[in-house]
């Protein structure tokens, strides 16, 4: 009874005025509109008016002419708006053939002002033109009349009295009915009573039975004890992507426009307060708008503004490297530091597609307090059991998490049912009363609108509405901080049950990525060891051109273009950027390892037109690997030091192979290249019968008919490996997925494809270096060329893969079934491991489908203590069965980008089977190795000069402990005299902290990922990630 008085009381002023709609889609001439002309808008079962997709245009038109009374109740002199919501691509509204407005599929609702003073018998004409997206229909999902008093709460001077209206005590009785049903349902029976006292036969006299609504108002305020306990904490927002449906240069207009529009409001709204992320837009507003930057200080210094983020950009952090993660955070917070004086202490990432589990440990050592998303609302199957909660990362740093409110209307305006509503679903979920929420029209930017200001403004003043005001996240945050007695922890990631193609889409975007960091690594690396070496007081300029390479990679693992989510021009774009950074990355590593390598004194050669060749290790341990040496590779053949002839081989592509053994850690070995002198001779007479690749460690068989793997046989443990076919490239369709590029179909297994069919099988090289058999194979309009490689001395089973892909909403897996099983699968990500479950019992568990990886994922068995590693190069999907391990390898999904991976891919991935478990087998460095190959310097003239200081076989850093990776060695961002040095424990076991170097390095401090000083410790704590301040020793 109580709804439907609410409902009656409503109806007074509010009409919905859906399907008074007609339409048409020819473009109209305003002078010429003839409305009776177009068709009759139709509903559909939800109540929409819906037209195709494809970019189609839709003018729907209406003219309201304004009636006496609704329901009895005088409606002249009120204000009259129209609520709109919307799907389409472009949105107009026109009054009068007047422009008032423009939208779009962000900014999708709004509440028109059509008069601000209604007269009986006016005519209004509202014209609609929509676009429908071009991969979704288009549609108007609700329009409706509001009638209502623009000075609600206000006092009438000529009758000294509230002004209040119908459909605003309405709204109050609705928040109040849904805060006594949630905390207080005894106390119903109470307001059921006293509504039933309104006397309905007053409503033809607006001012008495505006009067009967205030004495109601007065009997139940009583009932409104509770929401007055509890508090609306608002902070005006702006969500705005650096690229997705748009390309990059249209951000910084929306940038532009967004912020304007926010320093102009706070004019008017002086208790606006307004947050934003990502330090890259403030740096182009601080390069093309130095007068919109100071009006943002100036908000900022006015406590107006608030910092949010601290990275760079809001980005991917599945997907990307842990240095890429400290590198967000480093050059972000540095430039907030710089510009504003202080850092963001809450992170914020609204919309990036799942967590990985050290971000709050990264986070933490950068100066970041808290942590707030609202992506996991968007969980398809399972509801996150939190709102707020510590986030406890492997090595158990634990970091205060927020889940922020979801965007449940399209634009996240200020209705106070909507907030009030979702204020009562917090209280219930964290027991807090002080809840959050974030006005403003997002995605695309735009901000706090002055309706939605002037809304929260009214609202304010009702008793029957929470407390409410705006507030800094991070005040709001230390506030419930303190509130909260007991705060619930989360040990794992923050998986998102939702867009698992992202892990895949857009391949060319996930090479890039991988091979960019991996450079930039090398690069910086290299180069600090050069300016130490050649006694250089800086590098300067390296140093620059380094942070513009970073920034341009962190820029790129924006959560909508390393996802592989946007528009075609966004990624042409993109691997512009790409490409810069590897011009970069390479000239700068190159010249380093040249520098260096001119340094070195070298012995007498086995020859007297012998070539020095150097062969330089980019990672912390000693490691031994095939080269290729493209230098005259027909008429050479390689020694050591020592003067003694290595084996060799002349590969397929001419390159000449052999074996650098025992390349020192972040060192090199000096080798010789000698032409002309026991010429490799690379003719095979004549090839197995059979397809097998074999040295000491494995034995491979290729079935000869449809190019999978029969066996891989470990020979020193005498073991089998797979069960069944491997390197089956299994082949679904994968479509029907609103989120086309985001999301896999989640009943993809029930829809296989036609296998693919071999077109080829030969032997390439048959060692004794390297063996290697090529497999190409058809499926419809796409062909894989497979090399099946394997070296001596290598326990690793390589696969080199070339696609010409071709295909549309398919999704391709390469599979291995293998004769072990566990409960479990060990996964890498940013800076650690993570083990997920192959037996899955809870919701949480089920999810997990398909899940991100970095290098690779491994299967261990303890009860045959053994285990297989799958390696990849540059790919990030896998899925996982007890005994079965796939690797997501291409998708082709045609929305946003219709072009989206047709094309030629390169990759590697390989097989690694091992005694013990991942841990004992080292898989991690094997995963850095298939990563970051050694490299080779020629050198043009041997010399034996004095002045060159090195010798011929040297390291420059190495760690007692072997469970710890460097992850940079780079010059201090403040000191020109000091060196950062970062490390992290790989293993989940305690690492004692020793570093041997001949840099003359010498470790002063402990220091954060902001490179601030921290307390000593004498270990390294099982994931923890260090960092050190030193300088050289003259």
């Amino acid at each position: 009874m109580i709804l439907e008085t609410i409902d009656q009381l409503r109806q007074l002023t509010q009409t919905d005025v859906q399907i008074g709609w007609v339409h048409t889609g020819d473009e109209i001439d305003f002078n010429s509109i003839n409305l009776d002309a177009w068709e009759k808008g139709e509903l559909n079962e939800k109540g929409y008016i819906i037209w195709p997709a494809g970019k189609q245009v839709k003018w729907l038109g209406q003219k309201f002419i304004i009636p006496d009374h609704l329901k009895g109740y005088p409606l002249a002199g009120l204000t009259l708006r129209l609520a709109l919501t919307w799907w389409a691509e472009d949105a107009k509204i026109f009054v009068n053939n007047q422009l008032v407005q423009e939208g779009d599929l962000f900014d999708s609702s709004s509440r028109i002002l059509l008069t601000s003073s209604v007269q009986p018998g006016e005519e209004i004409l509202v014209l609609l033109r929509l676009v429908s997206p071009g991969h979704d229909i288009g549609g108007l999902m609700k329009s409706r009349l509001i009638y209502e008093r623009e000075s609600n709460l206000t006092v009438d001077d000529d009758f000294n009295t509230l002004v209040i209206d119908p459909g605003f005590v309405a709204d109050e009785l609705t928040i109040l009915y849904n805060y006594l049903s949630a905390f207080e349902p005894e106390k119903l029976q109470i307001l059921n009573q006293v509504i039933n006292q309104i006397n309905w036969k007053l409503v033809s006299d607006a001012s008495k039975f505006d009067r009967c609504l205030l004495d109601l108002r007065e009997k139940i305020l009583p009932l409104a004890n509770y929401i007055k306990q509890s508090s609306l904490n608002l902070l005006g927002h702006a969500h705005l992507d650096m690229a997705w449906l748009w390309p990059v240069n249209e951000t910084w207009d929306a940038a532009q426009r967004t912020f304007t529009s926010v320093i102009n409001l706070q004019k008017d709204f002086p208790i606006l307060i307004f947050g934003h992320t990502s330090p890259v837009l403030y740096e182009w507003i601080e390069n093309y708008r130095p007068d919109l930057f100071d009006k943002i200080i100036q908000a900022f210094k006015a406590g107006k503004w608030e910092l949010l983020g601290g990275m760079w950009v809001e980005p991917d952090v599945n997907l990307v490297s842990g240095e890429s993660l400290v590198r967000q955070l480093l050059y972000g917070q540095r430039y907030f530091n710089n510009k504003f004086g202080e850092i963001s202490q809450v992170a914020w990432l609204p919309d990036s597609f799942g967590f990985c589990w050290q971000l709050p440990q990264i986070l933490q050592q950068s100066g970041i307090k808290y942590f707030v998303t609202g992506k996991l609302h968007w969980n398809a199957t399972v509801k996150f059991s939190h709102g707020f909660f510590k986030w406890e990362s492997p090595d158990g740093t634990q970091l205060l998490t927020l889940v922020s409110p979801p965007n449940v209307a399209g634009v996240m305006d200020t209705n106070p049912i909507i907030m009030t509503n979702y204020a009562i679903d917090w209280a219930q979920q964290t027991g807090l009363k002080e809840a959050f929420w974030l006005p403003g029209v997002g995605d695309h930017g735009g901000g706090p609108t002055r309706d939605m200001l002037a809304v929260q403004k009214q609202w304010q003043k009702s008793p029957f509405f929470p407390q409410s005001q705006f507030s800094k996240a991070i005040d709001y945050l230390n506030k419930i901080s303190h509130v909260t007695e007991e705060i619930p922890i989360w040990k794992d990631e923050l998986y998102l049950d939702f867009h698992r193609g992202c892990y895949t889409t857009h391949a060319d975007q996930k090479w890039f990525n991988r091979r960019s960091e991996d450079l930039l690594y090398k690069a910086e690396l290299w180069s600090s060891i050069t300016t130490i070496v050649l006694e250089k007081t800086n590098n300067c300029a390296s140093k620059k051109l380094l942070e513009e390479a970073w920034k341009k990679v962190l820029f790129n693992q924006f959560h909508d273009i390393l996802p592989g989510t946007s528009i075609t021009e966004v990624f042409v774009q993109a691997n512009e950027d790409w490409q810069q950074v590897q011009a970069i990355g390479q000239n700068i590593l190159n010249e380093s390892l040249e520098a260096i390598a001119s340094q070195i004194s070298l012995p007498q050669p086995p020859q007297a037109n012998a070539i020095p060749l150097v062969v330089f290790n980019s990672l912390n341990w000693q490691r031994s690997q095939v080269v290729e040496c493209s230098k005259a590779a027909e008429n050479c053949q390689v020694y050591n030091l020592e003067g003694h002839l290595l084996t060799s081989q002349l590969s397929s592509e001419n390159n000449l192979l052999f074996l650098a053994e025992n390349i020192p850690s972040i060192g090199y070995r000096v080798f010789w290249l000698c032409p002309g002198k026991n010429l490799v001779n690379n003719v095979v007479l004549s090839y197995p019968q059979d397809y097998i690749l074999e040295n000491q460690y494995l034995k491979v068989i290729i079935n000869s008919k449809t190019g999978d793997i029969d066996s891989i046989f470990d020979k020193v443990n005498q073991k089998e490996v797979i069960k069944g076919k491997a390197n089956q490239l299994q082949i679904f369709q994968d479509q029907g997925q609103y989120w086309d590029a985001w999301n896999i179909d989640p009943n993809y297994n029930n829809y296989p494809l036609e296998g693919t069919q071999l077109k080829s099988i030969e032997y390439l090289e048959v060692g004794p270096i390297q063996w290697k058999i090529r497999v190409i194979r058809q499926f419809r309009k796409s062909e894989f060329c497979q090399d099946y490689i394997l070296q001596i001395h290598s326990k690793l089973f390589k696969i080199k893969t070339q696609v010409n892909w071709q295909e549309t909403h398919v999704l391709i897996k390469a599979s291995f079934p293998l004769t072990i099983a566990n409960n479990n699968t060990t996964y890498e990500i940013p800076f650690a491991a993570i083990e997920r479950n192959n037996n899955p019992e809870t919701p949480e568990e089920k999810a997990k489908w398909e899940v991100p990886a970095l290098r690779w994922a491994d299967i261990s068995d303890p009860s045959q203590d053994y285990g297989v590693s799958l390696l990849n190069d540059c790919k990030y999907g896998y899925d996982s069965q007890c005994d079965r391990l796939r690797l997501t390898l291409l998708r082709s999904p045609r929305w946003p980008d219709p072009e989206c991976d047709r094309g030629l891919h390169h990759f590697t991935y390989a097989i690694y089977p091992h005694q013990g478990n991942w841990k004992e087998a080292k898989t991690v460095q094997q995963g850095y190795e298939l990563n970051i190959p050694l490299d080779l310097v020629y050198l043009p003239q041997v010399s034996t000069k004095s002045s060159h200081k090195l010798p011929s076989i040297n390291y420059f850093l190495k760690f007692k402990s072997d469970n710890l990776i460097l992850s940079a060695f780079k010059p201090s961002e403040d000191n020109a005299s000091y060196w950062i040095l970062r490390c992290y424990e790989s293993e989940g076991k305690i690492a004692q902290m020793c570093l041997e170097n001949n840099l003359n390095l010498q470790l002063t401090d402990s220091v954060n990922l902001l490179e601030e000083p921290l307390a000593e410790f004498s270990q390294v704590d099982p994931w923890k990630i260090v960092s050190f301040q030193g300088t050289i020793i003259k």
